[in-house]
């Protein structure tokens, strides 16, 4: 099983954290209590503290009443779903959109096929991996053979905090643990099977169910240990879908976080913590991998997808196709936000710790879209239409502040004529239309039977805001 938090780290029984401060610092980390752990590390300016030291941990099994915070406000939330369940969701989440997540470990080594390597290899014996272990390696070599080659010598957290911060983004989730077991911290529950000891030699977070022994023994101290090591303030849970929540221990391990962890104000987790679990209990929903429904949800969701269509660990073998193009990305951004959700990029690095061109050049372009239309995206909130009514591909979004309540058309194709038709927006005489990025104004007339007709004068392409997708900000609607 896995687990997110900001920091955030990714783990099997795999995991998310992420954690935030009063500094602006989020960190996350990603869990797997099966295999797979991730950690997602940022702040406002992404610098990923990583250290070669090993962690102390003491052991957070057993606390006092003593440390519990004392106060009226304190409330202490039962192990069990209906009571888990009622803890408001920390406003930092929804108001952040957009996350990084990083898919990196030993399968980055053969990075064929996909991050499921070792078990398309030796679970599902899928022919053409086979094939690809008799071409390229000597007979008797085995997965643990790959980790002396998991160099990370090109690893350059400066650089990754750059990249990440150039993309717009506002948490990253890095896996600290995926579903082949080895750790990226130096774990004292991961003997000789970790970053540390085999492999980069670097702590890089910080630079079939018989008995629940794995459980008790494994998983839940490696999800303590990350906890109360790097704080993280996202815990995304993964590879829990052969057992029950009870096998996890999962509802005891979140009322901990809840009530008495380190990050117990700012935590947030999500919905993958056993089998029947996801889609219907934890802090936020993620429903399926590549969730991106459509339409409202009921619950806060999160639309955890990849750049490489194919796969979430890098592959050597992908074609360009495999790759999304930016106005794929855009449009993928765009629609998710606008039904309440947020987004987690997927990046997968090289073995050597190389962040590849093409995953820079997609962040690249998607934070120089931010960079003109963030103000669509961060912090705002479904209106009461998602998309308009009349026009295809136009998503709507909507920011209130004390003075007006304003709505965001993101528009994802360029009208072919000199207007554009809004069938969902229901203007007054004081409605005010303008472009995100630009100094103009535009005018309109009320549409033919509902909405508004915006006006478009010609506009040299040198002009244009930006290049993919653009945004009308409409304010005094009627129906704001």
């Amino acid at each position: 099983m896995s687990v997110h938090v900001k920091l955030i780290l990714f783990a099997c029984f795999t995991s998310y954290v992420a954690s935030f401060n009063a500094q602006g610092i989020y960190k996350s980390i990603k869990t797997d209590y099966v295999v797979e752990q991730e950690a997602v590390i940022s702040n406002v300016d992404f610098k990923i503290k990583l250290k070669d030291s090993k962690p102390k941990v003491s052991s957070p099994l057993r606390f006092t009443n003593q440390q519990k915070p004392k106060g009226d406000s304190y409330e202490t939330y039962k192990p069990n779903w209906d009571d888990l369940d009622k803890r408001p969701l920390p406003t930092w989440y929804d108001e952040a959109k957009i996350g990084i997540f990083i898919h990196w470990g030993v399968f980055s080594v053969p990075s064929f096929r996909s991050e499921w390597f070792w078990w398309d290899w030796q679970g599902a014996k899928y022919n053409n991996t086979v094939d690809f272990m008799k071409k390229n390696y000597r007979p008797g070599f085995t997965y643990a053979d790959f980790a002396p080659k998991f160099t990370a010598e090109f690893f350059n957290a400066d650089q990754w905090a750059d990249i990440f911060n150039t993309s717009g983004a506002r948490y990253v989730v890095f896996t600290s643990k995926h579903h082949e077991g080895y750790t990226n911290w130096p774990s004292n529950y991961s003997f000789n099977w970790n970053s540390m000891a085999v492999g980069p030699k670097r702590d890089i977070v910080e630079n079939k169910f018989r008995t629940q022994q794995f459980v008790k023994s494994k998983t839940l101290p490696e999800l303590y240990e990350l906890v109360n090591t790097y704080k993280p303030d996202v815990i995304w849970s993964d590879g829990d879908w052969e057992a029950l929540d009870t096998y996890w221990n999962s509802t005891e391990f979140i009322a901990w976080l809840y009530n008495d962890s380190p990050v117990k104000d700012s935590v947030v987790t999500n919905d993958r913590w056993g089998s029947g679990v996801m889609c219907k209990h934890g802090g936020y929903f993620t429903c399926s991998d590549r969730y991106n429904p459509g339409k409202l949800q009921s619950r806060k969701w999160e639309n955890a997808m990849t750049i490489d269509s194919q796969s979430w660990g890098y592959r050597r073998n992908a074609n360009l196709s495999d790759y999304l193009s930016i106005e794929q990305l855009i449009d993928t951004i765009v629609e998710t936000v606008s039904c309440g959700g947020n987004i987690l990029v997927n990046v997968g690095p090289s073995h050597d710790g190389v962040i590849k061109p093409i995953f820079q050049e997609r962040l690249s372009q998607m934070g120089e879209w931010l960079k003109v239309n963030g103000e669509a995206i961060y912090s705002s909130v479904p209106w009461k239409f998602q998309n308009d009514t009349v026009t295809p591909k136009v998503w709507y979004t909507e920011r209130n502040t004390d003075k007006v309540k304003t709505v965001y058309a993101i528009i994802l194709q360029w009208p072919e004529n000199d207007a554009l038709l809004l069938g969902a927006p229901a203007p007054s005489k004081d409605t005010t239309v303008h472009m995100l990025g630009s100094d103009m104004s535009f005018t309109w007339t009320k549409g033919p039977s509902r909405g508004m007709l915006i006006k478009i004068p010609l506009i040299p392409y040198n002009q244009m805001p930006c290049k993919w997708a653009w945004t009308f900000k409409i304010s005094n609607l009627l129906n704001s």
